[in-house]
């Protein structure tokens, strides 16, 4: 575990605010764990310079989680013994279902000593539907919010067809994709003519999955995949002589367009961010850059905007007794909406779903800015704003709020 104080105050009139970022630190899947480092940094360093909470800079306590929900589950234990008042995790939803339990049952059992989880990356329905609590924000999208875009775009360029393959990865994720995929079905005027669930990251050839896309008809491709499995199978259709389009969510996670290569272009991805989406969003990352060496990119912006909603909920939550109090914090979360870069951006209060403005983007050599080291880029095709992206309330999230 390592503590960061971002600057230098004056004399201490209460017990500094301590934040936990238990995170993917390490090993082979920690590159996405390192960019919510990064954006959580940033963002508090800004926090910190306009006097971090009651007088005294916020300290960041790390820990890595060593990717799994059991080391997870260590590493929480191990933070709020250290004295953290909110845990902030993005990378699995795996860990974030670990992560938001734990909490959940260290509240029940430590009234008035709650602590808070800001989850910036964990997009399985659930986290906001039965597994649903007063005490987790979710500040990042799920599958019916991503799908409910691309259908939406797709069909108005006139590029979604009327014969839809739903292919994804087997566990909760990939479960919600293919239920969301047939659930905007008629909305967008499609048949999904096959579905399915596979392993993750086990599959080195996907030519059988191609051999079915080609038999089943399909236009479309609609797919939650990530990293390789959503390459392989790009690749796959592209070796079987397919002419698909693609409809996806994380096409943006870094390396991706590179490893690609022209594969990608004509394909589709729904996300929370584009630095070409306005002039607002060109200015934030011209500063993330200066400040972190990169433009904003995957789940850095979307983590950036929730800890701006953070800050500014701090603002309206004083000290008593010269603490923190998570209950009146959460309060205060719900009732916050900033002017993002994207545009406004709120909780909805119901679920503690982040109501947050989505694009999508089309892979063309024609956007502004390109990305990976290649001369591709994300072009917009259409924008939607918080209200309008937002799924509705499940009717599984039974929130009990305090008294």
């Amino acid at each position: 575990m390592t503590v960061t104080g971002l600057m230098a105050f004056g004399t201490a009139s209460a017990e500094p605010l301590k934040v936990a970022l238990v995170e993917t630190l390490s090993g082979p899947q920690a590159s996405t764990g390192l960019l919510y480092r990064t954006a959580v940094k940033y963002q508090l360093d800004y926090i910190n310079q306009a006097g971090g909470w009651n007088g005294e800079a916020i300290q960041v306590m790390e820990y890595d989680n060593q990717g799994g929900p059991a080391g997870a589950s260590d590493k929480v234990k191990a933070a709020i013994a250290d004295g953290a008042r909110i845990i902030i995790q993005g990378s699995s939803s795996a860990v974030s279902g670990q992560i938001t339990e734990d909490v959940r049952k260290y509240n029940l059992r430590n009234p008035g000593k709650e602590v808070l989880y800001l989850n910036m990356g964990g997009e399985a329905l659930e986290l906001t539907a039965e597994k649903c609590h007063f005490y987790h924000f979710r500040f990042t999208t799920n599958a019916p919010i991503r799908v409910k875009a691309l259908v939406a775009a797709m069909k108005e360029v006139n590029e979604l067809g009327t014969k839809v393959y739903s292919m994804n990865q087997n566990y909760s994720w990939g479960a919600d994709m293919q239920k969301a995929i047939e659930q905007n079905a008629a909305a967008g005027g499609y048949t999904v003519v096959e579905k399915t669930l596979h392993d993750v990251n086990r599959i080195q050839d996907f030519s059988p999955y191609a051999s079915r896309i080609k038999a089943s008809g399909a236009e479309t491709v609609i797919t939650g995949n990530w990293s390789n499995d959503l390459l392989l199978l790009m690749k796959a259709t592209r070796d079987a002589g397919l002419k698909l389009r693609f409809g996806t969510v994380f096409l943006d996670q870094p390396g991706n367009i590179a490893n690609a290569g022209d594969l990608a272009l004509g394909h589709y991805i729904a996300h929370a961010y584009n630095i070409d989406t306005n002039d607002k969003t060109l200015a934030f990352a011209e500063d993330y850059k200066a400040k972190t060496g990169h433009y904003p990119t995957y789940v850095e912006p979307q983590t950036v905007f929730g800890m701006q909603m953070v800050g500014e909920a701090l603002k309206n939550t004083p000290a008593k007794g010269g603490k923190l109090n998570v209950t009146d914090l959460a309060l205060n979360l719900e009732k916050v909406t900033i002017d993002s870069p994207m545009g406004p951006t709120s909780i909805r209060a119901e679920d503690h779903q982040v109501m947050l403005p989505i694009v999508v983007s089309k892979v063309s050599r024609e956007a502004k800015h390109a990305v990976d080291g290649t001369d591709m880029g994300f072009e917009v095709v259409k924008f939607l704003s918080g209200p309008d992206a937002v799924n509705p309330v499940e009717t599984t999230c039974k929130m009990k709020r305090p008294a």
